[in-house]
């Protein structure tokens, strides 16, 4: 495992000298440069910089490697160090909205509560946000990968200009209208939407990934390798029994495993401890019979109404 670790590092020191030289015998394009200075120097010392530029330069191998070969080798200190530095919130569909259509600046802090993680302190929402929308390298790296694979958005600068200009092919530009759609879409198809942070993006809020259980890596490392990456919605799902068909499509189609099928015709069963409400269920209910309901033993949404209402009473 230690070599594991030696391998990476001498890899990205290599990897900091090439950018230092320029980037394919160029200077520095704007978007990279913007990514450094966004971070720091003392943030390009201990190597943050250069792990955040590998990961939005070489996403799709970086994506490969660390899923297939250094995941699966992750013993508990070692997932708990990942989820630290690497971690996404669900968001229900309505909220996920909410942050891709903000009309002003909002700087929020002390997100500890919603996100309790070291790094997810801060969320800065610059109003109208620039937005791209890329590749889902998690499904490009499946032999029949859900469709569409162009689902990833990433919010807000320098992030969006890096990916325009160093993924063409595969990243494009949308406006707010384009990215609710997107997101509308992508719930009615049964997937989830989920906030990421990461320690490399300067420890901000930086991308919405719309994911799907067969495809999405972290889903399957918190599923099927206990690494917890992905934080609970604050919401849980709830069955309506009197409405409910029993057609077991909410139970099929959970992400999770949170609700299993029941005998016959009879209602689903929720594991609580398992459900995130993600809203997948809901969104695949062909009867209407389940909803999502606020529940404080979830933790806190990463509702940014109700967060703007905290910071303004607050500073009164």
């Amino acid at each position: 495992m230690r070599l594991i670790w030696i391998a990476v590092a001498v890899g990205l020191f290599a990897l900091v000298g090439v950018w230092l030289l320029g980037e394919r015998g160029r200077l520095m394009r704007r978007s990279t440069l913007a990514m450094v200075r966004l971070s720091g120097l003392r943030r390009f010392l201990n190597l943050a910089t250069a792990h955040g530029y590998v990961y939005a330069r070489f996403t799709y191998p970086y994506v490969l490697v660390g899923s297939q070969y250094i995941a699966p080798l992750l013993g508990r200190r070692g997932k708990q160090w990942l989820a630290n530095h690497y971690h996404g919130k669900v968001l229900t569909t309505e909220l996920a909205q909410e942050l891709v259509t903000v009309r002003e600046d909002i700087p929020l802090r002390d997100l500890e509560h919603v996100v309790p993680f070291p790094i997810a302190r801060d969320l800065v929402l610059a109003g109208p946000p620039d937005i791209a929308v890329y590749e889902c390298p998690c499904r490009r790296l499946r032999d029949e990968p859900c469709e569409p694979t162009q689902v990833c958005m990433v919010i807000g600068q320098p992030f969006v200009d890096f990916m325009i200009e160093h993924h063409p092919r595969s990243a494009r530009r949308l406006n707010q209208q384009e990215a609710v759609q997107l997101l509308q879409e992508e719930h009615e198809r049964g997937h989830i939407h989920t906030a990421w942070f990461k320690d490399a993006s300067a420890g901000r809020f930086y991308a919405i990934c719309n994911c799907c259980s067969c495809c999405c890596g972290g889903i399957e490392a918190m599923r099927d390798r206990g690494i917890p990456m992905i934080v609970s919605s604050g919401f849980v799902a709830c069955v309506d029994e009197s409405q409910c068909s029993g057609c077991q499509a909410c139970a099929k189609g959970c992400p999770f495993g949170a609700l299993a099928i029941g005998e016959g015709t009879s209602p689903p069963r929720l594991d609580w401890t398992k459900c995130v409400g993600c809203g997948a269920c809901e969104a695949l209910c062909p009867t209407g019979a389940i909803s999502l309901v606020r529940d404080e033993a979830k933790g806190p949404p990463l509702d940014v109404r109700a967060l703007i209402g905290e910071g303004s009473s607050g500073a009164e």
